[in-house]
């Protein structure tokens, strides 16, 4: 960061950032893509490991069946894109912080684009059957994954309440 502009362009993106579940047909523009591509690249994990395959799908088919797997990502199956996230499996706790950290960030990016997004993950079976639906190994962790797209106009008017900061931010004071 640069400038104060560029510290309010950011501020704004991560303040406007909602889960959009409802989204239009048409397909995720190339240029998000390739940004969306080279910040799962770029993002940290923990020991800088980047431990994870990321598997992103366009077909409407597989997103549909995505979609009607056990768990919570039902908002698959609407979207132009998913992004499922494959870990190894062999720490949950590298595991999670890395999921989320890396969720996240995806989720930014689409919405630097314009874009929605939500995050849903697979539960129960619903695992097996995405690994299955996507051919990844038995032995690999598949429990989080991302819709993207186009927003509707609904779905983009929608804004969330927060708390006031007071209720849940508090400042340490040293004596």
């Amino acid at each position: 960061m640069s400038s104060s502009t560029d510290a309010s362009s950011v501020i704004a993106v991560l303040r406007g950032l909602r889960a959009v579940r409802q989204f239009r047909p048409e397909p995720v523009p190339d240029a998000a893509l390739r940004d969306l591509r080279d910040v799962i690249r770029w993002s940290g994990s923990a020991g800088n490991r980047q431990p994870w395959d990321v598997v992103l799908v366009r077909d409407r088919d597989t997103l549909r069946a995505l979609g009607g797997v056990e768990g919570y990502a039902g908002h698959l199956a609407g979207a132009a894109l998913g992004v499922v996230l494959v870990m190894p499996g062999e720490n949950a706790e590298l595991d999670t912080f890395d999921e989320g950290r890396l969720s996240e960030r995806i989720m930014v990016a689409a919405a630097a684009h314009g874009l929605g997004s939500s995050i849903g993950w697979f539960r129960g079976a619903g695992s097996d059957e995405a690994k299955r639906l996507l051919g990844v190994p038995a032995s690999r962790l598949v429990r989080t994954a991302i819709s993207v797209g186009v927003p509707t106009e609904e779905a983009a008017r929608r804004g969330g309440r927060r708390r006031p900061a007071s209720e849940i931010v508090r400042e340490e004071r040293l004596a």
